[in-house]
């Protein structure tokens, strides 16, 4: 395997309120710090800022873009720091190795989505089979 074959990148791009209000609508979390500023704000937070599961998909794209779903063995992640509208995301990721022992020749992914300042967002692992690689 070769040195950019081990690494992938992907730009998600400037996230928006409204990228927080439509993955309210596809997963159901309505919770008004996500959509509404002036509760947020209430809160003590400076806004609205983005789900932890919406960023946390936003790694398993990256994965799944690279390996195929049907790869997908096991995938862990750690929230960091929060998402705030009008932040550039991109997500990377490296191959780690194999999985000792794992018999469907597993290999070990992390990978983590930071900002334009680097600033880690989420950061995790996911196994990924090698028999169903795709890219």
């Amino acid at each position: 395997m070769s040195a950019a074959e081990a690494e992938k990148l992907i730009e998600i791009g400037t996230v928006t309120r409204t990228d927080f209000v439509k993955f309210a609508g596809a997963g159901g979390d309505f919770n008004p710090m996500h959509h509404d500023d002036g509760f947020a704000q209430a809160s003590g937070f400076p806004s609205v800022f983005a789900m932890g599961m919406m960023t946390a998909s936003m790694a398993s794209r990256l994965i799944t873009d690279w390996f195929g779903i049907e790869a997908v063995r096991t995938y862990e992640v750690r929230f960091r720091a929060m998402v705030w509208p009008g932040e550039r995301l991109r997500a990377r990721g490296r191959i780690l190795g194999p999985v000792e022992g794992a018999a469907d020749g597993r290999l070990l992914v992390e990978f983590d989505v930071a900002n334009a300042d680097g600033e880690v967002k989420v950061s995790g692992q996911a196994q990924v089979a090698t028999e169903h690689r795709s890219h």
